[in-house]
């Protein structure tokens, strides 16, 4: 029989908000990749003893909403060389590639950049199905992170087509199909219904919830009150996940309000708030404003809803969204580089890149707007850290935000230094709430982990993943998060001293829904109908992941 191996993490203070430890200094027990509980043995001795005494010990982090793979991720990396010539370049090592880079990294760089910031699974936020294929082989490129996706279905046409003809049980069958084909992780909602409009019209959109899309009938709170249920019914264990219409208009606060009511008590999740949160209108810079507090408000006395904010950090990056006609406005507003795409029958996508002045008005108020998305919920369970990356910002300036949510005097110097009437349009000078360590752990950890169903994340109990982030305290949290002491991923030290040690894969996290199997014959014969690729050919093979693991639907 062979000996158990383990390791211990030793006298740690320990932060473990999902079982209720909230600095607490305790030793964690290690074996076959998972927490387990001290040995009965008082003989037993672990094989290795990571000395945590005076450190700050938390699970891995977990972001749930960025975009790190996929055919939209390489054509962001290949319209940006200018950043490649001039930003970071990762030399390689006896243990890792070369790598490069800039507001879209290489998939090497993504991987080691994520792992030393102490994050050990990250989730990308829109692929639309014909897509799938060449996001998991970016996944099998991508080191040191579990990962999954989100899979685009707002402006699908056999989604519409079922919702026409008011065959819910049809529509279903057709998303359980779907995230089973794509070996994807929820339905994603991309401006519903809009991006089908900007395909029939030139510089189209939908206005609001209640619009008709051209050659369906049926309009964006059809779709999303349609899906919300069907993910519900589904069991699925993260809810729909909604970008909601109007992305960074002025006014658009109305939008994500019907959105959030247009579930109607299913579970959602409002992606990148921020972008969502803009009082105004007619484009008028003079009338932008923040609305948090209305939207906050609801969220505050409506369980079924939680956010991921969407930070803008102030810099250049780079747009890339399943949102087409947010693409090209963005593209009007900066005049640079502009791509866009029609996936057919699916989504679409644009990318240009963009800079954020904090002498702007608009910019610092977007800013302003998602620290007050932080600072406004009243329960940190049901508000996570983002930046949309790159669409914010890096996921880098992950630690800067910590610092401006644990620190007011910090976060109004920065106010300070932006447009002078950010203080009259928004709330931020006068709100005084501070994180503590606890909560951001919750933000970041285990929070992401409760929203998404993942009952294996974002906690230090016996039977969670091993993954472990171990942080030299130091009074400037930005210092403090930007360099984790040691990172463990499935039980094995991946990060020790700033310097990668090991670079595994990582797992693949998708779901795998019990549906209506009758309904396929009617899905392929639409399907041969109106693709170009074939129904045999389209579902993704489990030989794509590199090693796959199913998450239960929620009971």
């Amino acid at each position: 029989m062979t000996a158990i191996e383990y390791t211990k993490v030793s006298q740690g203070t320990v932060y473990d908000p999902a079982n209720g430890i909230d600095g607490q200094v305790r030793d964690l027990w290690i074996a076959g990749g998972r927490i387990v509980a001290a040995p009965t043995d008082p003989d037993v001795r672990p094989a290795r003893v990571i000395d945590a005494s005076g450190l700050v010990v938390m699970p891995g982090g977990i972001d749930m909403h960025c975009h790190i793979a996929g055919p939209k991720v390489n054509v962001a990396r290949k319209m940006r060389p200018e950043e490649k010539r001039k930003g970071e370049q990762i030399s390689g090592t006896s243990n890792t590639h070369s790598g490069t880079m800039g507001s879209v990294p290489s998939t090497f760089a993504t991987g080691y950049k994520y792992a030393a910031l102490g994050y050990t699974t990250a989730f990308d936020a829109a692929v639309p199905p014909l897509g799938a294929r060449h996001a998991h082989e970016e996944f099998d490129d991508t080191p040191c992170l579990d990962k999954g996706f989100y899979v685009l279905m707002g402006n699908n046409h056999y989604v519409m087509q079922s919702l026409q003809r008011n065959e819910p049980q049809k529509l279903k069958a057709f998303i359980g199909w779907l995230l089973a084909a794509t070996k994807g992780f929820a339905p994603k909602l991309v401006n519903p219904g809009g991006v089908e409009v900007w395909k029939s019209h030139q510089a189209g959109n939908v206005s609001g919830l209640d619009q008709s899309v051209d050659h369906f009938n049926v309009t964006p709170r059809q779709i999303i009150r349609g899906i919300a249920q069907a993910a519900g019914e589904l069991g699925l264990p993260h809810p729909v996940h909604i970008h909601c219409n109007n992305l960074g208009m002025p006014g658009n606060w109305e939008t994500t309000l019907e959105t959030m009511k247009a579930l109607e008590g299913f579970g959602g999740h409002i992606t990148h708030a921020q972008f969502h949160s803009y009082g105004g209108g007619d484009g008028d810079e003079n009338t932008f404003n923040s609305k948090v507090i209305q939207l906050a408000d609801y969220v505050n006395t409506h369980p079924n809803l939680t956010v991921d904010v969407g930070q803008v950090l102030f810099g250049e990056t780079t747009s890339m969204t399943g949102d087409g006609p947010l693409g090209y406005f963005l593209s009007k507003v900066y005049g640079g580089k502009w791509f866009s795409s029609d996936t057919e029958m699916e989504s679409g996508c644009g990318i240009t890149p963009i800079k954020y002045k904090n002498k702007s008005l608009v910019h610092a108020l977007q800013w302003a707007i998602g620290l007050e998305w932080y600072l406004l919920v009243e329960d940190p369970w049901r508000v996570v850290m983002s930046t949309d990356h790159p669409n914010g910002g890096s996921f880098l300036a992950y630690p800067q935000i910590i610092r401006l949510l644990m620190d007011r005097t910090y976060r109004r110097d920065i106010l300070q230094t932006c447009h002078p009437m950010v203080r009259e349009r928004s709330t931020l000078w006068d709100l005084d709430r501070e994180y503590s360590l606890n909560e951001i752990a919750i933000i970041t950890r285990a929070g992401p982990a409760r929203i998404l169903g993942l009952k294996d994340k974002g906690h230090l109990g016996p039977g969670a993943d091993a993954d472990i982030t171990i942080y030299t305290p130091h009074e400037n949290k930005e210092i403090m998060f930007e360099m984790p002491r040691v990172v463990i991923k499935s039980g094995q030290v991946i990060v020790e001293q700033g310097e990668i040690r090991h670079t595994p894969i990582g797992k693949t996290l998708h779901v795998d829904p019990v549906y209506d199997h009758e309904v396929e014959p009617d899905i392929q014969q639409w399907f041969e109908k109106y693709y170009s690729i074939r129904w045999r050919n389209y579902p993704v093979d489990i030989s794509y992941l590199h090693e796959s693991s199913v998450v239960p639907p929620r009971v």
